[in-house]
């Protein structure tokens, strides 16, 4: 495998309209995320993905784009870009964009005129289906619910959009849609951009049969239907051809629908296609057959399965990405551990999992301080669009919806995207103003400042973490085997190359338990997550212990 900084770093997601407002409008802007690159680079990490930050409505905030060679007004103008691009280059980082190329805004000038006429220029770049009685032309549900066709009156047909209707998917099968997205992309790459994260691209060729679907399981329609077309991997080596390969960049592609029979097909590295892809075998893991809003409980066992299993897909052949939440997802802290009575030790141990597994590891905002869920008494609080169109598919199916409101308490995304809370202040230092979506009432008592200087905080241990991997390169590039795999409570896994040996040892339990280290040979203690750490095998509740062998 060859050794890159895309592998060797480490990646900061910033949601700009939740991270910080410099203008006091209560929305996160360029110019606030300028002013806060040095708590950045605190971290220790090298790579800034930067959510969608071009022209948009906001329907989908920012992932509707309606220019993509300009700058959401609410964000501030190019030149506050330039300033941004400048100051991550001269702090010796990176900066990864957010490309969405699987359709554009209904405001956006191609959909503006190719809704006009059926002979417009434009019609084209979108697909097009007429209707023999008067209804969508399939049964298809949107990813936020309700059909994926909404009824254009102009030319008396429907359109396509996976997602909302102010979404309409473009129609990759056009040659002039391809040459336009690649154009964009060089024109970021042209100013200094270090890459991309691309949105959906897994769905990008469509089966142009669209024929109905069995809505049994929304999981293998999203598989087997919208993703995975007949020619992605087609327009993916043209894209890497035409434009990737001529830069000194990285690629990761979000990818609903690949799984572990078809992943090195995006991210082989002879396949040069993609450096790598998010999947979301682990992020699905309490989904039930009718997706997030039929949750079921998650399976310790299997959520370690997946994380060895896409280890042992991928090892010298492609590369993973190691994450556990983002802007998409609940609070890490509040899925995956315990974020009451073990909210501490409950949220270094998963940032142990995040920085010592082979991958590169995405740490979202706030993350890095325990930030957890937020229950909203009333849904008029909530401002995802797939939350509220949830809602309203659950009113109109006559579902409890004071159960329904719990639902979205712990499923919603909302939950990632309440403002970043720097300080015990008013709306938690993130505006002088009421923000755009409200504060979660926590920020007293989780906020960068109380967390700055005490040695003990989850912040800094995410900064001791993040040192560590870098000093082992073991960490980074060796052997990955868990053992115990069918054990309930303990993920321990080994990693190891010709030079070290690492034994993480986590306790994802409530209640102590005593473990075997496995092995040979003596295992020195070099992190733990507790303040008084020991190096026997009896692990505390949400213990997490990193040894070396000596």
């Amino acid at each position: 495998m060859n050794r890159t900084w895309w592998k060797e770093g480490v990646v900061y997601q910033v949601y700009p309209r939740s991270f910080k407002d410099s203008n006091n409008d209560g929305i996160g802007d360029l110019q606030g995320l300028v002013s806060k690159l040095d708590y950045i680079k605190s971290l220790g990490v090298d790579i800034i993905w930067v959510c969608p930050i071009y022209k948009s409505p906001n329907d989908d905030n920012g992932y509707d784009v309606s220019d993509y060679r300009d700058i959401m007004d609410e964000f501030g103008v190019m030149q506050d870009f330039d300033r941004l691009l400048e100051g991550i280059h001269a702090r010796g980082m990176r900066i990864l964009m957010d490309l969405v190329a699987n359709h554009s805004s209904d405001e956006h000038t191609w959909f503006q005129e190719a809704r006009k006429s059926k002979h417009n220029p434009y019609r084209d770049y979108y697909f097009w289906k007429p209707s023999p009685n008067g209804t969508p032309p399939t049964n298809w549900q949107s990813f936020f619910g309700g059909s994926t066709w909404e009824f254009n009156e102009a030319t008396q047909d429907y359109y396509l959009h996976l997602f909302t209707k102010k979404q309409p998917d473009l129609n990759w099968e056009n040659p002039q849609v391809r040459k336009e997205i690649y154009d964009i992309i060089k024109f970021w790459f042209d100013k200094g951009v270090d890459g991309f994260r691309m949105d959906v691209i897994s769905l990008i060729s469509k089966r142009l049969e669209f024929n109905d679907v069995d809505t049994a399981n929304y999981a293998k329609i999203i598989e087997n239907q919208y993703a995975n077309g007949p020619r992605i991997h087609e327009y993916l080596q043209e894209m890497n051809a035409e434009v990737l390969s001529k830069y000194d960049i990285m690629t990761v592609g979000e990818g609903p629908g690949i799984h572990l029979g078809n992943a090195l097909d995006y991210v082989a590295e002879d396949r040069r296609e993609l450096n790598m892809i998010f999947h979301f075998d682990h992020m699905f893991i309490d989904n039930g057959p009718g997706g997030k809003y039929d949750p079921i409980p998650y399976d310790r066992v299997r959520f370690k399965r997946i994380f060895s299993e896409w280890d042992e897909k991928l090892k010298g052949r492609g590369w993973n990405s190691i994450f556990l939440g983002n802007h998409d997802f609940s609070r890490m802290v509040s899925r995956f551990g315990n974020d009451s009575r073990y909210h501490a030790q409950s949220a270094k141990l998963l940032a142990t999992i995040l920085l010592s597994l082979r991958g590169t590891p995405y740490i979202y905002q706030g993350d890095e301080l325990g930030m957890t869920n937020v229950a909203f008494d009333r849904i008029e609080d909530y401002q995802d669009v797939e939350t509220l169109q949830s809602w309203k598919a659950a009113e109109e199916e006559g579902k409890d919806m004071e159960h329904f409101l719990t639902l979205v308490h712990s499923q919603s995304r909302d939950n990632a995207r309440t403002p970043m809370q720097w300080s015990g202040d008013e709306h938690g230092g993130f505006s002088n103003v009421e923000p755009w979506i409200k504060t979660n009432p926590n920020y007293q008592q989780i906020n960068v400042a109380s967390q700055e200087n005490d040695p003990g905080s989850i912040l800094n241990y995410y900064r001791q973490m993040i040192r560590y991997r870098k000093e082992n390169p073991t960490l980074i590039y060796g052997d990955y085997q868990c053992v115990m795999e069918n054990d309930p409570n303990m993920y321990i896994y080994e990693r190891w190359d010709d030079q070290h040996r690492f034994l993480i040892a986590l306790n994802m339990s409530d209640h102590d338990v005593t473990v075997e280290l496995p092995g040979d040979g003596e295992w020195d203690l070099r992190i733990g997550n507790y303040k008084e750490t020991n190096k026997s095998n009896a692990m505390r509740p949400w213990e997490a212990k990193i040894f070396k062998q000596v």
